[in-house]
């Protein structure tokens, strides 16, 4: 009787994980009908965080929504996504999902030895939360900040403190770096049953530094953050992922990304979210294109465009 049964759950089981292999390739699929091909890309810059000095706010663009930064000797690192390739790894099917086009300017070994103090998680999404990536930046010394209800993803991996955030709510870390969860328009679900994930954008202030890291957004009034935190520095912000038009309800346009960079009244903005992974219809390099046509003249405040680059504020 026992065997029977262990032979019959054992096709239960077996048959469920067909069926979501199954639908995960249909979704997938689905999701990248209709998008551009993308050649791969070289960098043309390389960042040395070795160089970077602790009396400074120094970072670099290392590829889609990764920022490392180096603020006054506090090294913090946003969604990082370092891998080859995001999805899903089906036994027999392989890794099912986006592969990059453009490199990540650093390597995880690279990352590793910069030192990471701080990771913050904005939601769930696996272009956002990459578990082989965490699980070889996990150390001891290192402080990870996360949407509610998404912390469960990373609790066995040997990280210091792992810290969830919901919007409204604040932290202060051992090194005297203050930060902010803030409300975004966003989803957090990482399969169709996560629906009690959060998603938080983030304000990051140490030593009289503002800045902003919204993660993914559609379109939100940022005309109140300034009143309640005072005066934006930089801004991180995101201009991929919006065609077609549907995906404006969790993403904005360049255009969109521009109005909200002024209403935060911030000096400089840096566009992330683009020129990593094919993920939606539009050109591979419309999204740039656009935002430098709605900043205008004000283009020069468009502080990097380039995967690897690496600049210093105040400059």
């Amino acid at each position: 009787m026992l065997m029977t049964f262990l032979t019959w759950a054992g096709g239960v089981i077996g048959l469920f994980a067909l069926l979501f292999a199954v639908y995960v390739l249909y979704m997938y699929r689905r999701h990248m009908a209709n998008r551009p091909k993308a050649a791969r890309q070289e960098l043309k810059h390389k960042p040395n965080p070795s160089d970077w000095r602790d009396t400074e706010v120094t970072f670099s663009w290392i590829g889609h929504s990764t920022i490392l930064l180096n603020l006054f000797g506090v090294k913090i690192i946003t969604d990082p996504v370092l891998c080859e390739g995001i999805g899903v790894r089906i036994p027999g099917f392989g890794q099912v999902g986006p592969k990059r086009f453009t490199p990540p300017a650093l390597t995880i070994e690279e990352v590793q030895e910069a030192g990471i103090d701080l990771i913050l998680l904005s939601h769930a999404h696996m272009d956002h939360v990459d578990l082989p990536t965490l699980r070889k930046l996990a150390r001891l010394e290192t402080h990870v900040i996360t949407a509610k209800n998404t912390a469960r993803l990373i609790n066995a991996l040997p990280f210091g403190m792992i810290e969830e955030l919901e919007p409204g709510q604040s932290t202060n870390t051992a090194k005297d770096v203050t930060i902010h969860a803030i409300p975004v328009r966003h989803w957090g679900n990482r399969f169709p049953w996560n629906t009690d994930y959060g998603y938080n954008g983030y304000v990051i202030e140490k030593n009289g530094v503002r800045i902003l890291y919204p993660g993914d957004t559609a379109y939100i009034p940022m005309t109140d953050l300034p009143t309640t935190f005072g005066r934006f520095d930089l801004v991180f912000m995101p201009i991929g992922a919006y065609s077609p038009d549907s995906y404006q309800q969790a993403h904005c346009t360049p255009e969109q990304a521009w109005k909200m960079f002024e209403e935060t009244g911030a000096d400089w903005m840096v566009p992330i979210h683009w020129n990593t992974f094919v993920l939606s219809r539009e050109p591979i390099h419309e999204p740039i294109q656009r935002l430098r046509e709605a900043a205008g003249e004000q283009r020069k405040r468009i502080l990097m465009e380039e995967i690897g680059d690496t600049k210093t504020i105040p400059e």
